[in-house]
């Protein structure tokens, strides 16, 4: 999952921080693609709207 396109959904980088209870600093530092965990999380929450992709996921701490 493209970060680009969650920060799209949520409206904001603060928003998607928000949604999953993280600070917006921590999103700033995914780079662009979506950690692993973090975009199963965010699939969860858009009801499958954004998927997480297995091959467009990062490896590495959410």
């Amino acid at each position: 999952m493209k970060k680009e396109d969650a920060i799209s959904y949520f409206g904001s980088a603060a928003e998607l921080a928000r949604s999953l209870n993280i600070s917006e600093p921590a999103v700033s530092r995914w780079g662009d693609t979506i950690p692993k965990g973090r975009a199963y999380q965010i699939e969860v929450l858009t009801g499958g709207k954004l998927k997480a992709d297995q091959h467009h996921t990062a490896q590495g701490r959410a």
